[in-house]
């Protein structure tokens, strides 16, 4: 099985290079038949990279210790879900996947994509082909998952104890969904200036593919989050870590992509923006793969690598990178720019929320690299942290929030801003109603995190404004105000939720990180310890013993004035093969806040020591996430955005103009 999957790896190599030669000699050339092979191509390509994974998988699930990568990275005693999640807890194995991702995608190009020009459709697929040419040798040569072991062990060395969770099954396929699903972006980009043909339609055909990234980012994102929330024990929900940054500034850059193809889509405006945007979210996407694998960061999240591997992505990096924008560089001056509006409009708010975007972006990406130029150049190593990226993503962050609840509210090509604050006032008084309520009757709210309170309210109550508004809720009836709400296109349903999820996610990190209360004690069994009204007594030790490691399990029993709300659990792992502690924390959620118990060294005398954390509204921070996810999806269904779906023109009765946003 094991040489069945590194074959089918071969011959997925050979099939991509013939679909990145092979359809773009078609389309240059005008040959429909050549231009008809990239299609079938794709779809084996995809089969052969398949069956290459679950050869991997099967190795994993088998603990077939002949395999150098399972050796490496698995045991016989894990539970059978962390040895097949495991197969991607690896630099080979998640680059296979990656790959895996890659073909997956232009399949469904090739599958769905049958109201593409064909010469359009060609080159996209050619594009995808020689990405997925270039990755695949990569792993051939540098990365190879398959390589067997002479004397095959009995047993592997485990897989790093905090990879064995289930964040592992959802986070690194979520994350790579949205990093390689830009990759089609990309593809769409560089066919554009390829043909040297940009227009409406191509905004239509490649925003649906944009979307359905930046929704698989977003979850990947927010379950990266959490994961490091719950299993790292740092209590935090977000660390500035250059490898979560490496996900950030691709989900900034393709926010604003979005953005962009609506205008483009809508008004035929900002041609060369949204292609330049496409190029430089999926070099985004690129530049965190090499900062994972090169072994040029040290983080938590990150792989140890040889420098090899790391000059071969970095090669990568300047080929599509380079490439992409030399050809840019080349063909922008021949397109044309669009379409003209007034600086007052929903064009001119899109735009404004583009520049703060992409400046927030690449405020991450200094603050990330400059580390690693600087110790390039002199040879010191410094350090850029929290305190940087708060101040400046913070100040940048605040002005595009404000202005969120406008641009959906404005017309197209020219708009009346003081039509739109009047239409606003509502949401605007209730928002300083929660900023004052939050500041007068919460304990301890300094005025900054009223004001945060204020623009999360701000944000939540625009959005339904947007919903009430483009319903008629106020100026008809309510049932003729029913029947415009349900008839409203799902596009406008999807960007109310994604505004509204941000607002949710704004009021959790605000909370948590202005009104979060933290103890830190020894506590012996039967000591008890207040936090936030609540008690909490501690039980004593329990050693225990789990199928590949032992834990000494603290019991902890939660009260609040008297009353028992049940029993907490947290401990200290260890995993004899990896010779690796964890720390599992105790979590307990009281609504939409959560109690975090995080247990650290044991004293002697049978104490140990404890942090205690209230964490007000933090779940409302993953909460937010996944309502924007569902916003992108409802977008996703909207009819006129799905894949291939023609442009159909509907004349709605009785209701006003809705454009989708």
């Amino acid at each position: 099985m094991v040489e069945i999957g590194h074959f089918a790896l071969v011959l997925a190599l050979a099939l991509s290079l013939v679909q990145s030669v092979v359809p773009l000699a078609g389309a240059r050339g005008g040959n429909g038949r050549l231009m008809a092979v990239g299609g079938p191509v794709a779809v084996t390509a995809f089969a052969m990279v398949a069956v290459s994974f679950a050869a991997l998988t099967i190795s994993y699930g088998r603990s077939d210790f002949s395999v150098e990568n399972v050796w490496e990275n698995s045991h016989s005693l894990k539970p059978m879900l962390f040895k097949l999640t495991g197969t991607w807890g690896n630099h080979e194995g998640s680059m296979l996947l990656w790959v895996l991702i890659l073909t997956l995608f232009g399949a469904l190009v090739a599958a769905f994509g049958r109201n593409l020009p064909a010469s359009l459709k060609a080159t996209v697929l050619a594009v995808q082909g020689f990405i997925g040419a270039v990755f695949l040798l990569f792993i051939l040569t540098t990365s190879n998952p398959f390589v067997r072991l002479v004397n095959p062990p009995m047993e592997g060395r485990d897989l790093n104890p905090v990879l064995q969770d289930i964040g592992l099954a959802i986070h690194p396929p979520l994350l790579y969904l949205g990093y390689v699903g830009f990759s089609v972006s990309f593809a769409f980009a560089v066919a554009a200036l390829i043909e040297g043909r940009l227009d409406a339609a191509w905004a239509r055909w490649v925003r649906p593919w944009t979307l359905a990234a930046w929704v698989f980012l977003t979850g990947g994102i927010a379950m990266g989050s959490y994961w490091a929330y719950y299993e790292l024990g740092w209590g935090g929900f977000w660390f500035w870590d250059p490898v979560e940054n490496a996900s950030f500034m691709p989900w900034l850059a393709g926010t604003a992509l979005l953005h962009s193809a609506i205008v483009m889509e809508k008004r035929g405006a900002l041609k060369i923006w949204t292609v330049l945007l496409a190029i430089l979210t999926f070099s985004l996407s690129l530049l965190g793969t090499f900062l994972v694998r090169s072994g040029v960061l040290t983080s938590v999240h990150a792989f140890a690598t040889d420098p090899t591997r790391g000059v071969f992505i970095l090669c990568i990096l300047v080929l599509f990178v380079g490439g992409s924008l030399a050809l840019f560089a080349w063909r922008a001056p021949g397109l044309t720019a669009g379409g003209l509006f007034q600086p007052i409009s929903r064009e001119g708010a899109l735009v404004l929320n583009n520049l703060f975007l992409t400046t927030a972006a690449a405020t991450v990406l200094v603050g990330t690299l400059y580390p690693l130029v600087v110790e390039a150049v002199s040879g010191e190593k410094i350090s850029v942290g929290a305190p940087f990226f708060n101040l400046t993503f913070g100040l940048l962050m605040l002005p595009l929030l404000a202005l969120v609840p406008f641009g959906p509210l404005l017309a197209w090509k020219r708009g009346d801003l003081a039509a739109v604050s009047q239409r606003l006032m509502a949401a605007f008084g209730l928002a300083l109603l929660a900023a004052l309520v939050s500041l007068i009757f919460v304990d301890g709210v300094s005025a900054f995190a009223a004001a945060g309170v204020g623009l999360s309210a701000w944000l939540i109550l625009g959005a339904l404004t947007d919903l009430a508004f483009k319903s008629g809720l106020g100026a008809v009836t309510a049932p003729v105000a029913l029947r415009r709400f349900v008839g409203l296109p799902r596009s406008v349903f999807g960007t109310a939720l994604a505004h509204l999820g941000l607002g949710l996610t704004t009021l959790g990190i605000v909370c948590v990180v202005s009104m979060q209360g933290e103890r830190i004690l020894v506590m012996k069994p039967g000591d008890t310890a207040e936090i936030a009204g609540y008690a909490i007594r501690f039980e004593g030790l329990e050693p225990m013993k789990g199928p590949n490691f032992t834990e000494e399990r603290a019991t902890f029993v939660l009260s609040r004035d008297g009353s028992p709300l049940g029993s907490m659990h947290a401990s200290k792992r260890f995993y004899p093969a990896r010779g690796m502690p964890t720390t599992e924390a105790g979590i307990r959620t009281l609504g939409f806040s959560q109690l975090y118990v995080s247990p650290g060294d044991i004293q002697d005398g049978g104490g140990l020591v404890v942090r205690i954390w209230w964490k007000p509204m933090v779940t409302l921070i993953w909460l937010g996430a996944l309502v924007m996810m569902a916003g992108g999806t409802m977008s996703l269904l909207d009819r006129r955005l799905r894949v291939g779906a023609p442009s159909r023109a509907r004349k709605a009765v009785g209701r006003p103009e809705v454009a989708a946003s």
